[in-house]
């Protein structure tokens, strides 16, 4: 599979607050890519800055590019022509997302008209098919709701509909599932798959759940503080953990019947992390360089990339 998004070492501040260092990764065609950490790691700072979307005062550095596209050389011109068509993205929060004045049926079919030429009918149709296949009740009744009619969970059922009515080639989705209830956030799940499958849909999936990331995902990168700490397939990374702050992610997960197993201290604040590792905190495996070297992510073979000299080569 060819490369379709490619990132080397992208760096965002807000404010000249350094955000995200150095965030090298890389989305293959037709390939599902998870994203993982706690909140405040960077996870959603890098995907809005893959958009343009960062607010006044950013700065972003680095380079980043989709397909032939340099998306750090485009204009506001270029910039329309990737969002929507080329690059969709699924919000985590669908209230912010959909426009309170605007029933769904606008919302889904305005850029349909617009990016895709269809006429009023077609666009239309293709909305009701998109809200059949996120599982909304009475699609054409749907179309003429607002959003302020849907429950939390059908509301982010609409945005994933209307990130996908243009049919781009690339989906990053930032917690989609997480107002869903089980069933239906396995039916979304399944639902991106399918696309993956069938269209070669690229999927860039941004969760804290390592349920979903092992169930959806072929590739991780695992995200702290700002910096990708570790990556590799899925399974490798999850069963296999090279880094303490991965093990630490997955022996927090509530264990039915058993204690939680938290990880100690707190995340690393913005512009505060400490001048080696950002972990060392509140790692257990510190050695002395751990307080002053900042790892690199280095290869450690089978297509993962740790940064951690200390568990790195385990």
């Amino acid at each position: 599979m060819s490369v379709l998004l490619e990132t080397d070492r992208l760096a965002v501040s807000l404010s000249g607050v350094p955000v995200v260092h150095d965030a090298s990764l890389s989305v293959r065609e037709g390939e599902i890519v998870g994203i993982a950490g706690e909140s405040g790691s960077g996870k959603s700072i890098t995907a809005m800055s893959l958009l343009n979307l960062l607010p006044p005062g950013a700065s972003v550095t680095g380079s980043a590019r989709f397909g032939d596209v340099d998306l750090m050389g485009l204009d506001k011109r270029g910039w329309q022509r990737v969002r929507g068509a080329g690059i969709s993205m699924v919000f985590q929060d669908p209230t912010a997302a959909l426009h309170p004045m605007l029933s769904i049926g606008r919302q889904l079919t305005e850029h349909m008209r617009t990016h895709l030429g269809m006429d009023r009918r077609a666009a239309r149709n293709r909305a009701v098919e998109l809200l059949d296949q996120v599982r909304i009740p009475a699609p054409e009744k749907a179309l003429r709701a607002y959003p302020h009619q849907f429950s939390g969970g059908m509301r982010q059922r609409a945005a994933i509909a209307i990130a996908l009515a243009c049919q781009p080639r690339l989906l990053i989705a930032d917690e989609p599932t997480t107002a869903l209830d089980v069933t239906v956030q396995a039916g979304i799940l399944a639902l991106l798959d399918r696309l993956r499958a069938e269209t070669g849909l690229s999927v860039l999936f941004i969760t804290h759940d390592l349920g979903v990331l092992s169930a959806l995902a072929a590739r991780s990168y695992v995200f702290y503080a700002g910096r990708v700490l570790e990556s590799g397939p899925t399974n490798e990374v999850l069963l296999r953990p090279r880094h303490p702050y991965t093990a630490a992610l997955l022996d927090a997960r509530p264990h039915s019947g058993g204690p939680l197993n938290p990880i100690p201290g707190s995340p690393v604040v913005p512009g505060a992390a400490p001048p080696g590792c950002p972990f060392e905190p509140r790692c257990g495996f510190t050695q002395p360089e751990c307080s002053t070297v900042v790892p690199i992510l280095d290869s450690v073979g089978d297509d993962r990339h740790v940064a951690c000299p200390v568990w790195g080569g385990r």
